[in-house]
């Protein structure tokens, strides 16, 4: 029998409180790239663990640092004078019953494969320097794998929280971000770079979004083309924001507030590749956004940075996911819901499918019975972690973003 408790809260729903605030980081900005390569790389060496061992090893590719390089931007085209640098760090199997796997290789591929597919001018050979310091695990770690039958215990006591539904304001700065970073904006706007940063603030039923995003400096031939362009840009998010709210008043934009007309290259937020990481701003992992896709300063959230870390022993990765997947599940099939909450909490060693308590707190309409809401509840939340293998599964094939 599974620990699981269901609760009704006498809570206000965040959509419905006064003030919100809700951040959401792009794909070129620093803790972004972070979180998504890690992650990559996580998914390219389970893979590879199961093509030669038969089964995912340990590792946990969890502790990545982005060190900022050095440009020198120009109208029609800056230049790198100093390449940033990816440091990949952290625990892996490089050996199992004498035969080796290139875990640095391995690594190393899985990053300049996600740099090539996702920053438009960047290259990977040329602006990028590669660190690779990962190394073994712990002997009572790694054996938790060498002991597998059936699901593998947790390699970690670790705690997670999810929650249903997005409230509009976070629906909107994350739909934002990704048409910043679509390619129908990104062919209409070439000049728009792919480091793109959300914040948005929902006063009553005024949102406020205040945004960050480069322009590439090879499309540009002076101030008056980049502030021409950037009202431009303006007009097309004020449209699209606006267009895409429903309870809301208005959705208000700000675009690069720290530009100054007449001020010459230090009034402008220009960029040679798309990325702050340039010259600007270093990334770590555990920085960016949650599974979800934002930062939601309302509600609770976990301490456990999901990118990088294995799919079928670390809670910290594994049940990070599966609680919003829960919610999500609990909210649309479940009536009365208005707002739910899902907590799920290891103990080291314990099977993954038994976590030491599994919680979900229930905001209900006006007039829903508990009782019977709580049934239902309790039947999805035993029933998914029933079949939490196969979740592990959907995570080795990266089915899931975590960032």
């Amino acid at each position: 029998m599974r620990n699981i408790i269901v609760e009704c809260m006498r809570e206000t729903p965040v959509a419905e409180h006064l003030v919100e605030i809700v951040e959401r980081k792009g794909v070129g900005h620093p803790d972004y790239i972070c979180d998504a390569i890690m992650e990559d790389i996580s998914i390219s060496l389970s893979r590879e663990y199961i093509k030669r061992f038969g089964k995912v090893m340990h590792h946990n590719v969890d502790k990545g640092l982005l060190v900022a390089g050095k440009v020198k931007n120009k109208f029609g085209g800056g230049s790198v004078l100093e390449p940033m640098t990816i440091i990949i760090g952290d625990r892996a199997t490089f050996e199992v019953e004498g035969e080796r796997l290139s875990v640095e290789e391995i690594a190393i591929g899985a990053a300049k494969d996600w740099f090539r597919k996702n920053l438009r001018f960047l290259d990977p050979e040329e602006h990028v320097r590669y660190e690779v310091v990962l190394k073994p695990g712990s002997p009572e770690l790694v054996d938790i794998f060498l002991r597998r039958r059936g699901l593998l215990g947790a390699n970690d006591t670790s705690a997670a929280v999810g929650y249903a539904p997005l409230s509009e304001t976070e629906r909107l700065v994350l739909e934002t971000e990704r048409f910043l970073n679509s390619p129908p904006f990104k062919e209409r706007f070439p000049a728009s770079g792919e480091d793109v940063k959300v914040m948005g603030f929902r006063g009553d039923k005024k949102l406020h979004l205040t945004i960050a995003m480069p322009q590439i400096d090879r499309f540009v031939d002076s101030e008056e083309s980049y502030f021409r362009r950037k009202d431009e840009m303006q007009e097309a998010l004020e449209e699209f924001a606006n267009g895409k709210k429903s309870s809301l008043e208005r959705a208000y934009i700000y675009l690069n507030t720290l530009d100054k007309k007449g001020r010459g290259m230090g009034g402008m937020y220009l960029s040679v590749l798309g990325t702050s990481a340039e010259d600007a701003d270093s990334g770590e992992v555990g920085r960016g956004n949650r599974v979800n896709g934002v930062i939601a300063l309302n509600r609770p959230m976990g301490t456990e940075a999901a990118a990088g870390k294995n799919p079928v022993s670390h809670v910290g990765k594994i049940y990070n996911i599966l609680t919003h997947k829960i919610a999500n599940e609990i909210y649309q099939g479940v009536p009365g819901v208005r707002e739910v909450y899902v907590w799920l909490c290891s103990q080291i060693g314990a099977p993954i499918d038994q976590p030491k308590i599994a919680s979900a707190q229930l905001i209900l309409e006006p007039g829903v019975l508990f009782d019977s809401t709580s049934k239902k509840v309790k039947e999805i939340m035993d029933g998914r972690l029933a079949n939490i293998g196969k979740f592990c599964e959907e995570l080795v094939q990266g089915k899931y973003p975590v960032c």
